[in-house]
């Protein structure tokens, strides 16, 4: 996509700036106006281009490093005379502290930013316009910070900007991150507003002797506040020869991550870049390995991942990629980092990850797919991970060994078992404090044995590394909010150890653990109806009054009228009383198939609704507190594969058979069911009947079906509040 890059250099390398770094695009905007106004003029095609440049999207920006100065403080006179009468010679005693901190980076690199736009000619020709307005910027801060800027029409933004050096900051969707002032329409006419109001700020009020002078401050200019996270620079490359592609195994991630890291910084010493300066050997050497550095440091750190691959259940659990990440703050520029990882010989062999002399190299990656498996570049955040390499944790976490040859006799009981996985549990909150992951932790698992079919046990990672067996674990993490990848924990995860992928089996689960507020009078199906009634009042607040809800959230048509299509056409609110929790599902999950466009824009639009959803007020049922929690269907009762599934909530039948045996008309309109669901026919059991007069005919059965069936398996006329609910049992 063609992109308006503008590139600012600074003359000294100081940015003054008021305490906000990187520079915002509004900052950038307002210097860009600065330029190219005559007093309060600008030309016809000036403020066409700068109207336009307002209604794009946020821009990309890249900055080099930066570190805050040091802070003075400069003492300058109040703007209050008058306190002292008017007299300038005790201008002194109202003097007032101004703090200053300037932020320090290379002169040598630019500032970038850069707006994406659909090609059209207007669109160029309003990008050209700006870049020529470019030349005029003459400061980029404060008035000491003299720059000079200039612009170009590109074609690939995002190839221009990886190749720059710099830090790449990304506008987010939502979430945390750094705040920045952005465009919007109007911003241009606020700060000619702006601009007019400054020159009128003193009227004089009243004449003679009585004649004073009335202070206005002049209106804001009108920006919007976009969130920035500033991301690693991601270098990804295979692992070739002439013959395509050289597997790795799995098992040998840390032995093959030292060798990458060995050879790179080899090579970085021995080039020019260490030559020009040689304190940089001591640099590189704490840069990738870590030597002699201090705790500020290893955020700096790169970190070497060789990434197996994942994505199917089918998939070989070889390693053929590597990832390198170079942090915003590294002290070695990610050009410098690539080069040295770039077309790197590594002679590895492929049955048992030692240096041979089969040719192999690192030759970077075209197709950069892999990435979105570990939540990297464009990946949605996940609120649950699981480790593909085991977790390096500290000795208070590791297992206690038992002698090969006194299984029997060492064998540990459930309690120690339980004080283990405490341990282990612990340990795991700890290392994501040290990775600098600061979102609350709802649940955590560990164990020894992988979590997908053709991963490792833990154990077997230990070989080649420093790491005992027993401190070695697969993690399953499940955070309150959605956290971006890449995901490494643990003392290894500088050698490739505790990577974690994270699990998207939920998307179209929202489930709420109940922690305290519900009575004993709680009844499923008038709980479910006021998680409804609450879902669609902050849907309709998303959306806005004037905006009718979509049968999605409401199950009812434009006229009021009950959705009658037969099919799944909107959600279903449950309650799992016996795991205490709520839970919305998507309609899609329901009829087991991939979302509909139109369905995965309401679920977007749910997702921000239920954002701040911790209190459902349920009348008898009580004040309900909630916190979001999630699951995996895959070992959840309520939709994990199962042969044999019973009640849960009460079956409503759908229409009551003429027969004169509850139980079996119960039974004919549970089958007339299962074949509406498209589910298999089971052999029905009814274990109860009972009826609710002007209500119908309710029962609880048990399903048993030939094969293992996925569930939800949801059923009857109250279905979508809950009813007919069936769990798996195993």
């Amino acid at each position: 996509m063609p992109g308006l890059l503008i590139s600012i250099r600074v003359h000294d390398g100081f940015y003054h700036g008021s305490g906000e770094w990187p520079p915002s695009p509004a900052r950038l905007f307002q210097a860009l106006v600065a330029g190219a106004a005559r007093g309060e003029n600008l030309s016809q095609h000036e403020a066409a281009a700068f109207k336009w440049l307002e209604s794009l999207d946020a821009p990309l920006i890249v900055v080099p490093s930066a570190l805050k100065g040091q802070l003075f403080r400069n003492f300058v006179p109040n703007n209050d005379l008058d306190a002292m009468g008017g007299d300038p010679k005790r201008i002194g005693e109202i003097r007032t502290a101004k703090p200053v901190r300037a932020y320090i980076f290379d002169a040598a690199q630019p500032l970038l930013y850069a707006w994406t736009f659909e090609p059209d000619a207007d669109a160029e020709r309003h990008a050209r316009a700006i870049s020529e307005i470019a030349a005029n910027l003459y400061q980029f801060g404060r008035g000491v910070d003299m720059a000079w800027a200039t612009g170009e029409v590109v074609n690939e933004v995002d190839t221009r900007l990886r190749t720059n050096g710099g830090v790449l900051w990304r506008p987010n969707k939502g979430g945390s991150g750094t705040e920045l002032s952005c465009l919007r329409p109007g911003s241009l006419t606020s700060l000619t507003e702006r601009f007019k109001a400054m020159r009128r700020r003193f009227k004089p009020i009243g004449v003679g002797k009585k004649a004073t002078l009335l202070f206005t401050q002049a209106p804001k200019p009108y920006f919007r506040q976009v969130r920035y996270n500033s991301q690693s620079a991601f270098l990804f490359f295979e692992i070739r020869n002439d013959g395509g592609f050289v597997s790795q195994p799995l098992v040998c991630v840390g032995a093959l991550t030292e060798k990458v890291r060995d050879l790179a910084v080899k090579r970085l010493k021995a080039s020019v870049w260490r030559r020009d300066d040689p304190k940089r050997e001591a640099l590189a050497d704490k840069i990738f390995v870590g030597r002699d550095s201090q705790e500020p440091d290893k955020a700096r750190r790169i970190r070497i991942a060789p990434l197996p691959s994942i994505g199917h259940a089918q998939t070989e659990r070889s390693i053929r990629r590597v990832l390198v990440a170079v942090p915003p703050d590294c002290s070695i520029t990610t050009s410098d980092v690539a080069w040295a990882f770039s077309g790197l010989a590594l002679d590895f062999d492929a049955e048992t990850g030692e240096v041979s002399d089969d040719g192999a190299v690192l030759v970077s990656a075209d197709d950069r797919k892999m990435l979105l498996h570990y939540g990297v570049e464009g990946a949605e955040p996940a609120r649950l991970w699981r480790t593909v390499t085991p977790a390096a944790l500290p000795e208070r976490a590791a297992r206690r060994r038992i002698d090969p040859r006194r299984i029997r006799e060492e064998a540990k009981g459930g309690a120690e078992r339980m004080r283990e996985h405490e341990a282990a549990d612990w340990a795991v909150r700890q290392a994501l404090r040290h990775a600098g992951i600061s979102v609350p932790v709802q649940a955590v698992r560990v164990q020894r044995e992988p979590f997908e079919a053709r991963g490792q046990r833990a154990e077997a990672f230990a070989s080649g590394t420093r790491f005992a067996k027993e401190r070695l674990w697969h993690v399953e993490i499940a955070f309150a909010q959605p956290v971006p990848g890449p995901l490494l924990i643990g003392d290894g995860r500088y050698l490739g150890l505790g990577l974690m992928a994270p699990v998207r089996h939920t998307d179209g689960v929202f489930a709420f653990a109940i922690t305290h507020g519900l009575t004993d009078q709680a009844e499923p199906l008038n709980l479910t109806r006021a998680l409804r009634r609450a879902i669609m009042a902050r849907v309709q607040e998303k959306l806005g009054n004037h905006d009718i809800l979509p049968i999605f959230f409401t199950g009812h048509a434009l006229d009021g009228a009950p959705a009658q299509s037969g099919r799944h056409e909107h959600l279903a609110f449950l309650f799992d009383a016996p795991r205490k929790r709520l839970l919305i599902v998507a309609p899609h999950i329901l009829a087991c198939h991939e979302a509909f466009s139109a369905e995965s824009q309401h679920l977007r639009t749910l997702v921000g609704a239920l954002e701040g959803f911790h209190e459902l007020r349920a009348g008898r049922a009580g004040r309900v507190s909630l916190v979001s929690h999630s699951i995996n269907i895959e070992d959840d009762p309520l939709f994990a594969r199962s042969k044999t599934w019973e009640s849960l909530t009460p079956y409503r039948v759908t229409r009551h058979a003429k027969l004169k045996d509850a139980a079996a008309a119960l039974e004919a309109d549970l089958l007339a069911e299962c074949r509406r669901a498209g589910l298999p026919q089971p052999r029905v059991e009814v274990a109860k009947t009972f009826a609710k007069p002007g209500v119908g005919l309710f029962g609880l059965a048990k399903l048993r079906f030939h094969g293992a069936t996925p569930g939800p398996v949801l059923l009857g006329r109250d279905r979508h509040f809950g009813g007919g609910l069936f769990v798996g049992t195993r």
